[in-house]
């Protein structure tokens, strides 16, 4: 992730370089980036980071690391990542990112088979040295749609929650950030996805690809374009697929008339576009959307589905890692 201090943003996809084995970090970029004054936050598995990487990023500038755990243990992170061995590599990243002196924020994805760890995820982040620990429920795009039944948890676990959240949250006032981010599905009003689509943030693929937010391809309706055949300027500000939802003209009701309009902006243009069928339809999980019962729906589904179901990943697989 690439952020200015004047909330302009870059979110480069190369912050999880072990899916893919052509993309690098790179420490000139880095540093050039911090001679311009641009805020470099790594966002990272941290399970392919080789010997040297981190300290070189740090000689380079790099402001910031965040690194996602998917379970308080081992065997949960195992069972949800794959990926055997993962929980003590993540561990260790952390341990080095803390000895560089380097800010950490720690980012616990949460759904049905991690909920229950959330204070022990809590007691991770201290035990780490953490700065700042995301509890950010899973968002179902992308592989969590595919795995929807498989990762939803039920509305009492959720308000379970909320209340350790709330209560770690003023305990530790002033020795651990406690960002909380709430399950759509469970929601009264949408979330401002993004701040507003292409409104202060964008990010690049590893292919160049220019997209308003991390899922935004899913939107098969609109054409992106790469940076290389088009400047990030042009892009920003003349590429048709980044206007097509900026501000509020592109609205319809019961949007278009909400005193909400210019706080969520309309939520979700890709989970609209995954319930709804049409990303420029209300956010279902607003209550003035018609088709928010469709959610409650979506969560009894996944409760009721076969306890068997509930293992049942599909995992994304693209290859060996570094």
């Amino acid at each position: 992730m690439m952020q200015t201090r004047r909330q302009r943003a870059v979110l480069s996809a190369q912050s999880r370089p072990h899916l893919k084995r052509h993309v690098r970090l790179q420490f000139d970029p880095v540093r050039s980036l911090t001679r311009r004054g641009v805020y470099t936050n790594l966002i990272t598995a941290g399970v392919g980071i080789p010997e040297g990487r981190l300290e070189a990023l740090q000689g380079a500038g790099l402001d910031h690391v965040q690194l996602s755990i998917q379970g308080a243990n081992a065997p949960t992170t195992e069972k949800i990542g794959n990926h055997r061995g993962a929980h003590e590599k993540k561990l260790e990243t952390a341990r080095r990112v803390v000895e560089l002196g380097l800010p950490l924020t720690i980012n616990a994805p949460i759904h049905r088979h991690n909920i229950e760890e959330v204070p022990a995820f809590i007691d991770l982040a201290l035990l780490l040295g953490a700065e700042r620990l995301e509890i950010a429920n899973v968002q179902y795009g992308g592989w969590a749609l595919l795995n929807r039944n498989a990762l939803m948890p039920d509305r009492a676990a959720v308000e379970r929650q909320v209340e350790i959240v709330e209560e770690a949250q003023s305990r530790l006032q002033g020795v651990l950030a406690i960002d909380f981010v709430a399950p759509d599905y469970f929601a009264v009003y949408p979330k401002p996805c993004m701040g507003g689509w292409a409104r202060d943030a964008f990010m690049v693929a590893p292919d160049g690809t220019a997209l308003p937010c991390h899922a935004a391809a899913t939107i098969s309706s609109l054409q992106f374009e790469r940076f290389g055949e088009s400047s990030l300027t042009d892009i920003w500000l003349n590429s048709p697929a980044f206007n097509a939802f900026r501000g509020d003209e592109w609205m319809l009701e019961p949007c278009r008339s909400c005193e909400r309009r210019d706080i969520d902006w309309g939520g979700c243009r890709c989970q609209a576009m995954a319930i709804a069928g049409d990303a420029a339809a209300t956010d279902p999980a607003c209550v003035k959307s018609p088709l928010h019962s469709r959610m409650a729906m979506l969560i009894s589904q996944a409760n009721s589905a076969p306890s068997s179901s509930a293992d049942n990943f599909q995992y994304r697989r693209i290859g060996r890692t570094w």
